[in-house]
Parts: structure tokens; C-alpha cells; sequence
């Protein structure tokens, strides 16, 4: 007889996360908690059951030590010389809302489930967001 539990009728809820002056890495990790579902006491590996986050003013994240200019990102075209960098503080002028979605996709698993649990991010890099409906529970990270 199986004993394993399956709860796969788990009501996904909606996050809202202010990111104004928070450590980045500390945010992320929190993030990806809520993404995983390991906050819940359904927790499954093996099964999405994490909920939806918002996290908005991804401007205003903060970094400490030298990581703003010490810190690339890598992108790869696949092609010979096609590898390109760039450095944190010209990602956060160009486009800020990408490094608080890269700390998190670092830290979620890297299969399949990794990947869905990833659509459930969104991240602005403002206060104005597109989810209101949603009547997301805000939360203080």
C-alpha cells in the first residue's frame, strides 16, 4: 500500500514583495523559497506547489561590496566568439529587473520543475504592476 501523499490540488496564492533597499542575495533567497513552496506544509520536491511572487521596485535593490562593478554576467550565442559580459551596474541601467530574475533562476533547481517555477516570478522595476486583480498578500521580506 502507498503511503506517499500527493497534493495536487494545492490553491496557488500571490506574493507581492517590495525589493526597495533590500540585499539582493537575502531577497533571493526568500524568493526562491516562495517559488519552491518549501514555506508550505504540503512541501513536495517533486511536485510544483509554490506560489506566485511579484516582486516589485527591482531599481532600488541593494548590493554590497564591490559587486557593482566587479560582477558579470555571461551570455553565450553559441557561435565561435559569440560569448559576451557585461557588468552588474550596467545590467541594472540597461535593464534592472533582469538581476533580481537572474539571482533567483540561480537559485531554484535546474531541471524541468526549476524552469516552471521560474514563470511563476514576475518582477517590475517600479511599484506599478499588471497583477492587481490577483489581490496579492504582501509580504515583508
Amino acid at each position: 500500500m502507498k503511503k506517499t501523499k500527493f497534493f495536487n490540488d494545492l490553491k496557488k496564492n500571490w506574493v507581492l514583495i517590495d525589493a526597495k533597499d533590500k540585499v539582493l542575495g537575502r531577497l533571493s533567497t526568500r524568493i526562491a523559497k516562495i517559488l519552491q513552496g518549501k514555506h508550505k506544509a504540503t512541501y513536495s520536491p517533486n511536485f510544483l506547489c509554490g506560489d506566485h511572487v511579484i516582486v516589485i521596485n527591482a531599481k532600488h535593490v541593494r548590493v554590497t561590496g564591490n559587486k557593482l562593478q566587479q560582477k558579470t554576467y555571461d551570455r553565450y550565442s553559441g557561435y565561435p566568439g559569440g560569448i559576451k559580459d557585461i557588468t552588474m551596474e550596467r545590467l541594472a541601467q540597461k535593464n534592472p529587473e533582469r538581476i533580481v530574475y537572474l539571482a533567483v533562476r540561480g537559485m531554484v533547481p535546474k531541471t524541468l520543475l526549476g524552469k516552471r517555477m521560474m514563470r511563476l516570478l514576475k518582477v517590475y522595476p517600479e511599484a506599478t504592476h499588471a497583477h492587481q486583480c490577483q489581490n496579492p498578500k504582501t509580504i515583508e521580506v
